[in-house]
């Protein structure tokens, strides 16, 4: 894959946060947290030779999951 390509994919996951103004925390992290995480899974599979269209949607389901956890225990603390 380009350097063209990912950063391309990298910006339209960035510019894609710019509609979450009237959103909850919860739902403002969880949506973060899976750009973050697809962000992460294409340098991943970009470092590693691996095939990109498997990275960017693993990385966004652990980055989504794993800040929805964090959200929901931050909200148990009280």
């Amino acid at each position: 894959m380009s350097t063209n390509r990912t950063t391309a994919i990298a910006a339209a996951l960035l510019l894609g946060l710019g509609a979450c103004s009237d959103l909850s925390n919860t739902k403002e992290g969880t949506l973060s947290g899976g750009a973050i995480g697809a962000d992460v899974g294409v340098v991943g599979t970009v470092v590693t030779g691996g095939y990109i269209a498997y990275g960017a949607p693993i990385g966004s389901a652990a980055g989504a999951a794993g800040s929805y956890i964090y959200e929901q225990s931050e909200k148990s603390k009280g």
